[in-house]
């Protein structure tokens, strides 16, 4: 069965709406088209596990760095119970998964971010686990494969959360050296201090139709009052048309495009 028909999790007799045109989606529909609005092509967010599921060999992810989890080294206030909140909202430890996989029959080292974890963003377990994929990969000459959601850094960890960007940039730089092949997707939204580092160092870049791309959110551009900027700015589109991103790609023709991408990049 082709993991584009996959459902992910499809309720009968449900309802839905259309984050972005308001438009009513029967539920069952909705899951079998990956959650992507069947009237304007909207793709809403998705949670690690559910992309894992529809991108890798069916059982073939075995997630990795299980034991890390965020302590509070600053004492920030409430810090404890985001985290306790983050844990249960995503029902991961941290927000990202890192694993092992396969894809068409090929091994890969892969992390797939989540937003439902304090908004995907990155302190010090993101980037080590971020940092071990990638040192997986160069030792066992394997691909990496990462799926980027995220508002920016941690900011209750504070600098140990803006360390977290020279650190996974060396590791990307390591890992190329030995001729590592790593490809990106940025899925809605890929921000701030994640694209500023590991995000925007891949040999390939590809995105997901209308996600939102950039560095400092659309107010705080605002704000700096430099110009008006074009209705599209910050999107995955505007980002390909100034020769950021490689290819836009459908969700349902992401794991195919991987695929192929692999196979003419590494060889059968």
């Amino acid at each position: 069965m082709m993991r584009t028909q996959t459902t992910i999790g499809a309720a009968p007799g449900q309802w839905a709406q259309c984050a972005k045109c308001k438009k009513i989606l029967f539920a069952p529909d909705f899951e079998r088209l990956l959650r992507v609005c069947s009237h304007c092509g909207h793709h809403h967010r998705l949670r690690a596990q559910e992309r894992i599921a529809i991108t890798v060999d069916e059982g073939s992810f075995v997630e990795m760095d299980t034991e890390l989890i965020s302590s509070d080294p600053l004492q920030f206030p409430d810090y404890a119970d985001k985290l306790s909140k983050g844990r249960a909202s995503a029902g991961n430890h941290d927000a990202i998964l890192t694993g092992s996989a396969q894809m068409g029959g090929r091994a890969l080292q892969m992390g797939v971010m989540d937003f439902a974890f304090m908004g995907g963003s990155m302190g010090s377990v993101v980037g080590e686990k971020v940092t071990r994929c990638f040192e997986r990969g160069a030792d066992q000459n394997q691909p990496v494969l990462l799926f980027c959601a995220s508002g920016g850094a941690r900011m209750q960890e504070g600098l140990i959360s803006l360390m977290q960007m020279a650190k996974t940039t060396a590791a990307v730089a390591r890992f190329q050296r030995k001729g590592g092949l790593y490809i990106a997707v940025f899925t809605d939204p890929t921000m701030a201090g994640v694209l500023a580092s590991f995000a925007s160092l891949p040999d390939i870049i590809i995105a997901e139709p209308g996600a939102l791309v950039g560095f400092a959110g659309q107010r705080v551009a605002a704000q700096a009052n430099v110009g008006k900027a074009p209705s599209h700015f910050q999107t995955a589109e505007y980002q390909q048309e100034h020769g950021m991103i490689d290819l836009i790609v459908p969700r349902r023709e992401m794991r195919g495009t991987l695929i192929r991408l692999m196979e003419t990049l590494l060889g059968e």
